[in-house]
């Protein structure tokens, strides 16, 4: 039996009486509905990375770049993410979430100011830089934050949640820019002051969560290439190599997605563009509560087939034309995407201890966001010099190699390691 009181926690500004419930053990542990709400700010944050997607039409017509640029200006999010992620994960764990995410939900406020004023490709450039730092600060301190705030008992559902959160938010985000840019006036402007909004409620969220400071400091530099500790490096091998390829195979899809649905509809509706990103993000969200409770082992397998099955339907789609092929291929690298990060989320969850989680977190994420940067670049200069079909069909082929590889290093491992009794 469990019961309902109140408990006094360290909070921002002195001890504040805050609900718990006393879990096995006699731990007290937040109730269910907190557990939600400490995966907002990673919604909020994560609507913010892709919210630009649709509005890249517009700012090539009014600014003038080209395809090659465009991924240019999506790569320097991931400079900034992984540039984050160097910090982040082993400052949350050493002086706590708060003092990690706050500054980043401020840098995600600036972001949209400037998102909302640009008129020149550098405005843009530091748009998303300063984004990706928002980014990689909340999937490393604020996805542990999750796990922290549901305790030891629910690590399978803080996982879910906060792979979910990620996966929602980044879907929302295109679907937002896309609805208000054909409906509202501003079509620049409307998403990114809705968007401050939602980062507003997500400050005051952070502010109030109860999660308290680490009791060990750690030791290390505190600048690195985030890891894990000795022994449990194959559970973070195994988790990016099916999550990388899946989180690719979305970024090509958000930066050239447009370019694609141009060339086979030939139309720029903004909606379009951000409805299909919204589906890709949705099967990414909804296939992780499908799978929730299979083995890790068969969901980051699966993970590796949907993408790989992505990839053949892209082929397909740019050398038929055929729009539901490339519908379909969205829908497959969401699904991939879903479960390698879920699966990856899992295996750390279940084996790294609380004060190098978040460092475990940005160390996933670096392994899955730097291919996720540099072959979608790739793939748009290529698609410059001969041509979309061409460069989109060179694009699928590396990285269906990479998701097939990395099936491959999942089912070669020991069922001990990827779900241990």
């Amino acid at each position: 039996m469990s019961e309902t009181g109140t408990a006094s926690v360290q909070g921002a500004q002195g001890r504040r009486r805050r609900p718990y419930t006393i879990g096995a053990g006699g731990r007290a542990v937040a109730p269910l509905w907190w557990v939600w709400l400490a995966a907002w700010p990673v919604t909020a944050v994560f609507v913010l990375s892709n919210a630009a997607t649709p509005l890249y039409v517009l700012w090539q017509r009014d600014i003038g770049f080209s395809k090659g640029t465009l991924t240019v200006v999506f790569a320097f999010y991931i400079v900034g993410l992984v540039g984050s992620l160097l910090v982040s994960g082993v400052v949350s764990d050493r002086v706590g979430r708060k003092p990690v995410l706050l500054p980043a939900l401020a840098l995600a406020l600036a972001a949209c100011l400037i998102f909302a004023t640009a008129t020149s490709v550098a405005a843009l450039i530091v748009a998303r830089l300063l984004t990706g730092v928002a980014v990689g600060a909340v999937v490393s301190a604020g996805m542990a934050a999750v796990t922290d705030v549901a305790g030891p008992g629910r690590k399978r559902v803080a996982a879910l949640l906060a792979s979910c959160a990620m996966v929602f938010g980044a879907g929302l985000g295109p679907l937002l820019a896309g609805v208000l840019s054909e409906t509202a006036p501003a079509p620049t402007v409307t998403v990114f002051v809705v968007e401050a909004v939602l980062l507003v409620t997500a400050l005051l969220c952070v502010l109030r969560m109860p999660v308290r400071r680490p009791e060990a400091r750690g030791s290390g530099a505190w600048v690195r290439v985030p890891g894990v500790p000795r022994g449990d490096g194959r559970r973070l091998a195994l988790g990016i190599a099916v999550f990388a390829p899946g989180i690719t195979a979305t970024s090509f899809v958000l930066s050239l997605g447009p370019s694609l649905l141009s060339g086979i509809l030939h139309t720029g509706n903004r909606v379009v563009a951000g409805t299909m990103a919204f589906a890709m993000f949705l099967a990414a969200t909804g296939v992780q509560f499908a799978v929730q409770r299979l083995r890790r082992r068969t969901v980051l397998v699966a993970g590796a087939v949907s993408t790989t099955l992505s990839m053949i339907m892209l082929v397909v789609s740019v050398h038929t034309s055929a729009v539901a092929a490339l519908v379909l291929a969205a829908l497959l690298a969401g699904a991939g995407q879903g479960m390698g990060q879920l699966g990856g989320l899992s295996l750390l969850n279940s084996g790294i201890p609380p004060q190098r989680l978040a460092e475990a977190n940005a160390a996933l994420n670096v392994g899955g966001y730097l291919p996720a940067g540099l072959l979608p670049v790739s793939a748009g200069y290529l698609s410059d010099a001969v041509g979309l079909t061409d460069g989109t069909t060179a694009f699928a082929a590396v990285l269906a190699g990479l998701a097939v590889g990395g099936g491959l290093l999942v089912l070669g491992t020991r069922r001990r390691v990827t779900d241990p009794v």
